[in-house]
């Protein structure tokens, strides 16, 4: 049976941490947003935080959200071992490369920070599980290298950054039906 509670408890934790795959969902108008995410780009800070790096990428919905102060869900699958869904739902707040704390907050990861886009700080306000027992086993056989050799490619030629701008995300359309 599903289960909602405030915070994450440690076996929350340890089984977020265990994921090699999580879905990011948000929203701030008439549409959601849903992007799977890999890579080591999630850290736990506490039983009500998590930190996200996000690297570049064909649009930046995530930021546009946050900043319309929309609601995000973080959702994890087991695809090997006991079956779990656990979604994680919350409010975000941007930390861009220009922020104070950004500093702060990429010692976090082992990454160059001229080839991420910005940070995310989610603050969780309700866990939900459920048992999972719909989702597959899957096989995890490793990253796809190519989103960070592009970004590492792009930084070195001194075009990540206008690329960044260039792919900005509009506000949400008033009329969309």
């Amino acid at each position: 049976m599903g289960k909602q509670y405030a915070k994450l408890k440690p076996k929350d934790i340890e089984f977020i941490q265990a994921q090699k795959v999580f879905f990011l969902a948000s929203c701030s108008g008439k549409e959601v947003n849903l992007s799977p995410k890999g890579y080591d780009s999630l850290r736990v800070l506490d039983e009500s935080t998590l930190l996200y790096l996000d690297y570049p990428g064909s649009g930046n919905r995530t930021y546009r959200d946050a900043m319309a102060g929309g609601e995000f869900t973080v959702m994890f699958n087991a695809y090997e071992g006991k079956a779990n869904i656990t979604k994680l739902f919350c409010k975000a707040e941007v930390i861009g490369k220009d922020d104070k704390h950004f500093d702060t907050y990429i010692v976090h990861f082992d990454v160059n920070s001229d080839e991420v886009r910005q940070l995310f700080v989610f603050s969780i306000y309700a866990v939900e599980t459920s048992c999972g027992d719909g989702v597959p086993f899957m096989e995890y056989k490793g990253e796809r290298p190519s989103l960070k050799e592009w970004a590492t490619k792009m930084s070195k030629n001194g075009k990540l950054e206008q690329y960044m701008k260039d792919h900005e995300v509009p506000p949400v359309l008033e009329n969309l039906k």
